[in-house]
């Protein structure tokens, strides 16, 4: 586990963009003040103790809490760089796109990957579903969420349709 000071230090060498402001019984947080969307901090509530938290808007809705913040108390100095690297590129991007209405299309056909791949996003269930042919590939609680993972993996939407 890196102590408060190591990551203090790693922090300010590796983002020079954000911004330590010093808050109650001597936590630190730092800011990222371009901030493309309503949040600005990054790091919350590092503690002396090590213990701190990060934003980490852009991962799973299973992998942080319901703050959207992921612990970073026994995190390495490359899992800590990674996660804050993440979150100052995902609060650097334009705010992700809104859910389509329920009179909006609720299938959506994206391409792209490696091979460029065409796959079907689709509302089921309260779940939005892409499929690759007739194989479940992804599920996610929100069209957020899978909106932006498809975009992550290198995917485009090419078409749309209504129920």
């Amino acid at each position: 586990m890196l102590s408060f000071q190591e990551k203090i230090e790693l922090i300010e060498t590796n983002f020079p963009q954000l911004n330590r402001k010093n808050i109650s019984l001597g936590r630190v947080n730092y800011h990222l003040e371009e901030s493309k969307r309503d949040k600005k901090v990054v790091v919350q509530q590092l503690h002396p103790n090590g213990n701190g938290f990060v934003y980490a808007g852009h991962l799973d809705r299973r992998q942080k809490d319901d703050k959207e913040l992921v612990n970073i108390r026994e995190y390495s100095a490359e899992d800590l760089i990674s996660i804050i690297s993440n979150s100052i590129a995902y609060l650097s991007s334009e705010e992700s796109v809104a859910a389509p209405k329920p009179k909006d299309p609720v299938k959506e056909f994206w391409t792209g990957g490696a091979d460029n791949e065409r796959l079907l996003l689709v509302n089921e269930d309260e779940l939005w579903n892409i499929y690759a042919g007739l194989n479940l590939e992804a599920a996610f609680e929100s069209y957020i969420e899978a909106h932006d993972y498809l975009v992550e993996e290198g995917f485009e939407k090419i078409s749309s349709t209504s129920r």
